[in-house]
């Protein structure tokens, strides 16, 4: 058997988004998609439309000076437009280091994500590394 459509449409995202391209990304995104970053820091809050998530993600390469690592570990579709991967992150941010793992929680609307919802395993290491 394949992969299911969902996890695949997610897998393509993540690998993107690992190798920077930002432009196959936004073909994986509705135009209305929203992303939700946890904590209090300068990336956290409601990212919605495709512009507002390619500047978060933009924003976030730039602020890691490219050390910003993002490895896919799983992705667990659920057969009915979700579907949740699990990630090993890495990256330095000035003297600060980032290593956790993070999830996030997809939404797949016709074939493209539509909504991000993410998770961190430390919620107060991210805003320290984040600041504001």
């Amino acid at each position: 058997m394949g992969e299911h459509p969902d996890a695949a449409v997610v897998r393509r995202a993540c690998t993107a988004f690992q190798q920077g391209d930002l432009d196959t990304l936004s073909t994986l995104l509705t135009a209305d998609v929203m992303q939700h970053v946890p904590g209090d820091n300068m990336i956290s809050g409601h990212h919605k439309g495709r512009d507002a998530c390619m500047r978060l993600y933009r924003t976030e390469f730039e602020e890691t000076g490219g050390t910003l690592r993002v490895d896919l570990e799983s992705v667990m579709p659920d057969g009915r437009g979700h579907v949740i991967s699990v990630h090993h992150v890495r990256a330095e941010r000035g003297n600060r280091t980032l290593d956790m793992k993070t999830g996030l929680f997809f939404t797949i609307v016709g074939g493209k994500i539509s909504d991000i919802d993410q998770c961190v395993e430390d919620i107060d290491a991210a805003n320290a590394f984040w600041g504001k």
